[in-house]
């Protein structure tokens, strides 16, 4: 059951491996739900080194139906999906134009399973934003996005910009310059720690009227932690900030750590428990 408040906890489904096939998808939603998450955020592109169950070019209706079922099987909703691309070059891809129409011809299909799915939202980091409009880089990356965007627009779903690989300021000038309703931002508060803590806070602010969706983890300097309230995001103002901007909706813990995955995610999901119940109501 959702919270009064309108959080709800998710786990993103990449922290506790790989999914190959039914048979991690299974092994996967059964921790997901030993941790006491309410949904999942699935992978749906291969990995450099093993197909994925869910990559649009390989799960067609019938794996898209058992997909599903399985995950209403354990009581859990699918919060969106991730479709995290690179370039022989470089993270994201969406800025090097070698090999940049196949990433737009495979997010525009990943975009398809996700409102066929019905979690019409799509998470990745496109590449660095550079912060001159007049920077080639950036007038690829516009185009390359406003293509993805227009096909989103038609479809009804959201391609959502992951925060961190540039200024949160930066980024807002490129999302009003796209001006598309169906570009959006996946916020993860710990990526944006390198641009210190009070970034965290205020990018909430900048990037307010654009978040749909958001992965909750940590990072913590000595132990290189990733498990929430453990690290250095101040969570309590960050969730009271998001209040105040509107945003009531998923919190994906992620930890890519691979180090005690299942008892850091078990932890940040008990934290975030009590912290949301100590929150004032809106």
């Amino acid at each position: 059951m959702g919270r009064m408040d309108g959080f709800r906890i998710g786990v993103a489904i990449w922290s506790l491996g790989l999914t190959r096939d039914l048979h991690d998808l299974e092994r996967q939603l059964s921790i997901v739900k030993e941790v006491g998450a309410e949904g999942v955020q699935l992978w749906c592109i291969d990995y450099g080194v093993a197909p994925c169950l869910l990559d649009p070019d390989r799960c067609g209706p019938e794996c898209r139906r058992r997909v599903a079922e399985l995950v209403e099987s354990y009581g859990l909703e699918i919060t969106g999906f991730c479709a995290q691309l690179s370039s022989p070059r470089r993270f994201g891809g969406f800025d090097d134009p070698d090999g940049l129409e196949d990433r737009i011809e495979k997010t525009v299909k990943a975009l398809e399973l996700a409102v066929e799915m019905g979690a019409p939202i799509v998470t990745m980091h496109p590449g660095r934003i550079p912060e001159d409009p007049r920077d080639p880089v950036y007038r690829l990356m516009r185009e390359s996005i406003s293509r993805v965007a227009r096909h989103a627009e038609e479809i009804g779903a959201y391609f959502c910009i992951e925060t961190g690989m540039e200024p949160v300021d930066v980024l807002r000038r490129f999302l009003e310059d796209l001006g598309s309703s169906a570009i959006k931002v996946n916020y993860d508060p710990a990526n944006l720690l390198r641009y210190g803590v009070e970034e965290v806070l205020r990018g909430v602010e900048v990037l307010g009227p654009w978040i749909v969706h958001t992965h909750a983890k940590d990072y913590n300097p000595q132990t290189r932690s990733a498990t929430v309230g453990e690290g250095l995001v101040p969570w309590r103002e960050y969730l009271e900030r998001l209040k105040s901007v509107g945003y009531r909706g998923w919190l994906v813990l992620e930890d890519e750590t691979g180090r005690n995955v299942v008892e850091s995610l078990r932890r940040g999901r008990a934290y975030l428990e009590r912290l949301l119940e100590t929150l004032s109501t809106p």
